[in-house]
C-alpha cells in the first residue's frame, strides 16, 4: 500500500464486510498487489472495489496515493452524491453506475459504511418479477 502515512479506512471497511456481509477481500492482480475486491458469496458480484490510486489520476492536489473505494449505485443517487466532498466519478468503472468515494478521512465513517451497505444491496440476488420466458410453437 502506497499511503505516503496518510489516513484510509481501508481496514475499517474490510472488518466491516467481514462482520455484516461475511466477506473478505480478495486480491485479483499481481500488477495492482494492494487493489482488493468485495464480492457476495452467492452471485460473485462485485460490491466494492479498494485501490489506492495516485492523487493525480483522481484530479486532487498533492503528491503520493491515496486510499479508493469503487461502489455500485443507481444512476440518480449517483448523480446527486457527486456534489458531495470526496465522492467523485468511478475511476475505472462505468461512471454511470459507480462512483469513487475517497478513504482518506474526507467521507465520515458512517456514510462510507451506508454506502457500502447500499451497492451491497444493489448487487445482491433479486428474485425476479417476470415470467420466465417461453416458447410455445403453434401447430
Amino acid at each position: 500500500m502506497k499511503q505516503d502515512n496518510h489516513k484510509s479506512y481501508r481496514e475499517d471497511i474490510f472488518e466491516f464486510a467481514a462482520e455484516q456481509y461475511g466477506t473478505e477481500p480478495e486480491y485479483l492482480w499481481m500488477k495492482f498487489p494492494d487493489y482488493a475486491v468485495l464480492r457476495h458469496a452467492e452471485n460473485r458480484k462485485w460490491y466494492a472495489i479498494i485501490m489506492d490510486v495516485q492523487r493525480k489520476k483522481l484530479g486532487l492536489s498533492g503528491d503520493g496515493y491515496v486510499d479508493i473505494m469503487d461502489i455500485k449505485c443507481d444512476p440518480a443517487t449517483a448523480w446527486s452524491l457527486l456534489s458531495e466532498k470526496g465522492i467523485l466519478p468511478a475511476y475505472h468503472m462505468n461512471k454511470r453506475n459507480w462512483i469513487t468515494v475517497l478513504l482518506d478521512g474526507t467521507v465520515e465513517k458512517d456514510l462510507l459504511f451506508s454506502l457500502l451497505k447500499m451497492s451491497f444491496d444493489i448487487t445482491k440476488n433479486r428474485k425476479s418479477s417476470q415470467k420466465p420466458f417461453r416458447t410455445e410453437t403453434k401447430e
